[in-house]
């Protein structure tokens, strides 16, 4: 009988701590809310959703500091959300803090993590906040890769990876900030970002069902709505030049290991959807690493990958999938409705004609249903034919080794900021077969590129001086360079692939260190 009567108080003196810390009356209701459990036994992560059900507080915490798969058991009954949550965690130090529909669950520390000053500085220069995590299904618990993160006010974001994790660097001026947090098919959440400072967090989407209601049953013309994304690019998408300060990534691997990794920032200089001007590119800063103790005497480079980053904004350079005429190569369907930051939209899917053996492209379209804005693009081309592409695709290779395409995937999102539509996180991923002559068996070459949206600037927008622009269709990873440490340690970034972190871990890198900051002119015309 003791240990119950312990537990009690003890969750009791959680509970008002906390209450001294919420000077509101409204905090005090909502954590007096009560809460029915009715299965004595489930998993940790079951317990918080059966919470979430019936007081709709969504919960953020790092699954490596509370383990969301642990067993609890939970005496049936009607509890106060406080102890509900105590009990449903199985653990009796949490601190709990609530910020309008979320609950932070913490450890208990000695000391509240300050915000980070950049290495190098002075005490004048601004700190900024971290905020890290990662997207996950709220029924399944999964990954959601290529998260969208930021906060739209401010032009402000980056892109989760592959494996749903992001890190998201803010100046100290936007603590107040409110972060957004979405992908596609999912409703986004809408966080402060002083709830989410100071330790990494799981962060739960909750699928979007969308009510019948919701959708109006008529006959839909799918080349209508692609005709009408096109018309409305006037009034979705900028006319005018702006600056994209982007990150960007290019990498390539053999099997399981590393052979390069570039990572660089740049300043784009984006012309609008309709300009026949080209983009520019200025490298801002750039990081290399080679995997020089890699034994295999396989040489490959990656050629243009920032140009073809440029070339995926399929709003302005439209591809053959979005260009119509007598001539049409596709046929068109519409397959389902999505949605995207709140937004319903049509999933338009494309594939060549029957009779067309090109190695054309196949893939989806995500148009907004209410002002016709293409949201998002993933395409490929056509498995059926991509033997037909490998001209496309290799340039300049041995006698004695024969490469040929196994997957080409692309794919390129927007974002609103300001009313207008820009480009958010652009990404290809191509897959090769190399075989060398006599050898029997095929090795697996990947490789890929990827180009994140940071920070969006209308203000004098200019033009880049010739001397400063970086030729796009270069092989970037042989661009010289300074690298600046200092520079990369408050910049938002694509944090790695768990499989290219391990990968990395294994191999003893050389960050080379050469050259100047600013790369030489290149061939280009102004």
């Amino acid at each position: 009988m003791i240990k119950p009567l312990v537990c009690r108080l003890l969750l009791l003196f959680v509970c008002i701590s906390l209450y001294g810390q919420e000077d509101s009356t409204r905090t005090e209701d909502a954590w007096n809310r009560k809460v029915r459990f009715i299965a004595p036994k489930a998993t940790v992560y079951e317990m918080l959703g059966h919470i979430t059900e019936q007081t709709g507080y969504l919960f953020v915490y790092d699954s490596n500091t509370i383990d969301s798969k642990k067993k609890v058991t939970v005496p049936k009954g009607i509890y106060p959300l406080c102890e509900a949550i105590l009990q449903a965690t199985g653990e009796n130090d949490l601190q709990l803090k609530l910020i309008g529909r979320h609950i932070l669950l913490t450890r208990p520390t000695l000391s509240p993590l300050p915000s980070v000053q950049q290495p190098g500085t002075t005490g004048n220069t601004p700190a900024y906040l971290i905020v890290e995590g990662t997207v996950r299904d709220r029924q399944t618990g999964t990954p959601l890769p290529y998260s969208t993160v930021g906060i739209h006010a401010a032009g402000i974001g980056t892109v989760a990876n592959r494996n749903g994790h992001f890190l998201l660097k803010l100046p100290d001026s936007l603590r107040q900030a409110t972060v957004s947090i979405s992908h596609l098919g999912y409703e986004p959440q809408q966080i402060a970002a002083e709830l989410l400072t100071g330790q990494p967090a799981d962060f739960y989407l909750e699928t979007r069902i969308i009510p019948l209601q919701e959708v109006i049953v008529r006959l839909v013309n799918p080349v209508g709505i692609v005709t009408e994304m096109l018309e409305n690019r006037a009034g979705n998408y900028s006319r005018s030049s702006v600056y994209l300060t982007s990150f960007y990534r290019e990498g390539i691997e053999k099997g399981k290991g590393v052979l390069s990794l570039t990572e660089a920032v740049f300043r784009v200089y984006k012309t609008g959807y309709d300009s026949r001007q080209a983009d520019q590119v200025k490298l801002l800063k750039m990081r290399k690493i080679n995997n020089v103790q890699a034994k295999d005497t396989l040489v490959m480079k990656m050629q243009a990958g920032i140009q073809a980053s440029l070339l995926l904004d399929v709003v302005k350079n439209t591809p053959d999938f979005l260009t119509f005429g007598y001539f049409n190569l596709y046929n068109y369907s519409k397959t389902d409705m999505q949605v995207v930051d709140s937004h319903l939209a049509h999933v338009i899917a494309f594939e060549q004609k029957e009779g067309v053996n090109a190695a054309l492209y196949k893939g989806e379209l995500y148009i907004d249903a209410e002002n016709a804005a293409l949201l998002s693009a993933r395409f490929e081309i056509n498995p059926a034919f991509i033997g037909k592409a490998e001209d496309n695709f290799i340039v300049r290779k041995s006698k004695d080794i024969k490469i040929t395409p196994r997957q080409i995937i692309y794919s390129v999102s927007y974002r609103p900021w300001n009313g207008k539509y820009y480009v958010s996180h652009i990404r290809g991923d191509l897959q090769f077969r190399v075989k060398r002559k006599k050898q029997l068996f095929y090795s697996t070459v990947r490789t890929w590129f990827e180009m994140a949206t940071c920070k969006i600037d209308t203000g004098q927008v200019k033009r880049f001086p010739y001397k400063e622009r970086l030729p796009v269709h270069n092989i970037f990873s042989e661009t010289r360079f300074r690298y600046d440490k200092n520079f990369w340690e408050d910049f938002n970034t694509i944090l790695p692939e768990e499989h290219l972190s391990e990968a990395l871990s294994k191999i003893v890198s050389r960050i080379e260190e050469t050259g100047d900051t600013a790369p030489e002119a290149g061939p280009e015309q102004p």
